[in-house]
């Protein structure tokens, strides 16, 4: 058991070192996807303010409704471009989040048969593959 203990904080590591960087990819998608919201709702409040001038100076009702109807085609437009977009981020954020954590079960999977020292060098060795940069 005395020579499996160097063996097994090896493996321990690696399991650390995934974790570590699923959790990396999470805090930065999570980011990510708040940032997009708070861009969303800021240009929602412009709009709005905007739509709010355009109908105090309406001159009749006839156009209220016209400027109101306006306003409504491009808000679901834009809110159905906004859920598309953070769906997306949100699948881009499992994927990331969980792509080290699947390489480090599949290995160690794959490495039943092996020493858990080979099985820890192959996932270092694949860590590097894994954290490719975020496309945005």
């Amino acid at each position: 058991m005395a020579n499996n203990s160097p063996e097994f904080q090896e493996f321990s590591k690696a399991q650390l070192e995934a974790a570590t960087t699923s959790s990396s990819a999470f805090v930065k998608n999570l980011k990510t996807i708040s940032e997009e919201a708070t861009a969303y709702s800021t240009q929602s409040i412009a709009k709005v303010s905007t739509l709010i001038e355009e109908l105090r100076s309406a001159k009749s009702f006839e156009s209220a409704m016209h400027i109101q109807s306006e306003y409504t085609k491009t808000f679901f437009v834009d809110f159905i471009a906004y859920l598309t977009k953070v769906g997306e981020l949100y699948s881009n954020l499992s994927k990331e989040a969980l792509k080290p954590i699947e390489a480090a079960v599949a290995k160690a999977q794959i490495g039943r048969d092996k020493q858990p020292v080979q099985v820890v060098a192959e996932v270092q060795t694949s860590k590097d593959k894994q954290l490719e940069p975020a496309v945005h």
